[in-house]
């Protein structure tokens, strides 16, 4: 039996339930106004630390989450994304970045701009010592799982984010097949360097879509791809407009008046005599 005849006959023992839209669903034009000022969130799931071979993932309970060794399902769309922390906060996830990008190509905050020249974002800043980067890289997955309507987000860290990236190369790039054509099992492997144990992703190709489940799959792929696209757009605004807010606070702050009665200060250096000298407009 050949390959492609071995992967027919596994697609239809396996069955995926994929979202399919029906006549009364809504596309994006009728839910835009309803979600105007809102952030489409997803369910987080992160590699764990330690070397633990097993995912968290988040239940109805947040006291009692549920574990799972694999997740299965069709990876709708993937993006880069940056984050730089104030040092020994990397993991507190209640302490907000310093610097964030949604996209891995525009930071915003401190110090933002382009991440390509960024010198936090080069191998040896790390401030523990190490090769790493000060600036954490990090991939993020949005993983549909069989017969959910929404997909999981999949934040890799920087050591999971080759495996990922020689997964793509081999498993779709050199076929020139989507992510989405694909079912996909996510593993967990634990590596020790010597000085620290950590878990790292694996990736496999359990079988690919073919026929019906094939247009199904890109129809609900496509359409979460323009979702999710507007989001990241909408994320990046607004974190450009909160960045130029608190830089047009920080220049008002730097505006004082000096007390004593017959001079006043306009900035911390420049001192005008408010008789003899003109006022700025």
């Amino acid at each position: 039996m050949s390959y492609m005849e071995n992967n027919a006959a596994l697609a239809e023992t396996r069955t995926f339930a994929l979202p399919v839209m029906q006549e009364n669903d809504f596309g994006n034009d009728d839910l835009a106004e309803d979600m105007d000022g809102l952030q489409l969130s997803f369910q987080k799931v992160k590699i764990p630390a330690g070397g633990t071979l097993q995912f968290e993932l988040p239940g109805d309970d947040p006291e009692n989450p549920d574990y799972a060794k694999y997740l299965e399902g069709v990876v709708l769309f993937n993006h880069a994304s940056c984050a730089y922390w104030p040092e020994g906060s990397e993991y507190d996830e209640n302490t907000s970045p310093l610097c964030s990008s949604v996209d891995g190509k525009t930071g915003y905050g401190a110090p933002g701009g382009a991440c390509a020249v960024c010198e936090l974002n080069r191998f040896g800043t790390d401030p523990k010592g190490t090769k790493g980067k000060a600036c954490k890289n990090m991939r993020m997955l949005y993983l549909l799982r069989d017969g959910e309507y929404m997909p999981i987000q999949l934040s890799l860290p920087p050591t999971s984010i080759r495996p990922f990236s020689d997964f793509m190369n081999m498993v779709f790039v050199s076929r020139r097949r989507p992510t989405w054509s694909s079912v996909v099992q996510i593993g967990l492997k634990r590596v020790d360097n010597g000085s620290n144990v950590y878990s790292v992703a694996t990736f496999k190709k359990l079988y690919d879509f073919t026929g019906e489940q094939l247009a199904q799959a890109k129809a609900y792929a496509e359409s979460f791809r323009e979702q999710a696209k507007d989001m990241l757009k909408r994320r990046a605004e607004d974190a450009e407009n909160r960045d130029d807010a608190e830089n047009a606070y920080e220049a008002a702050s730097a505006y004082q008046t000096s007390g004593d009665g017959e001079h006043f200060c306009i900035s911390g250096n420049d001192v005008i005599d408010g008789e003899r000298d003109e006022l700025p407009l």
